[in-house]
């Protein structure tokens, strides 16, 4: 039986994709714990990953007007808290 299609947050995505890129954990191991496929783990990091320049870009123009300051600062905030975690 096919489990219903779940709507995802982007901030879980965020959160999946940081973790990715961080690789301290294999796919296995993120499929695992956040319960999502391989693939999409990985499709969400090359997203990330693509879309990172334009944050010090200057002017965002790629910026949707649906995405709030308060999730860009807490995505702000994790980042700085996993390169925190990644240098030591």
């Amino acid at each position: 039986m096919k489990r219903p299609r779940r709507k995802l947050t982007p901030q879980f995505k965020a959160t999946v994709a940081l973790a990715a890129l961080k690789g301290d954990r294999t796919l296995s191991e993120l499929s695992a714990q956040f319960d999502v496929h391989p693939n999409q783990i990985t499709q969400w990091k090359k997203q990330l990953a693509d879309q990172a320049v334009g944050v010090f870009a200057g002017k965002n123009t790629s910026r949707t007007p649906d995405v709030g300051d308060a999730l860009l600062k807490d995505l702000h905030a994790k980042i700085s808290q996993l390169t925190l975690e990644n240098d030591f």
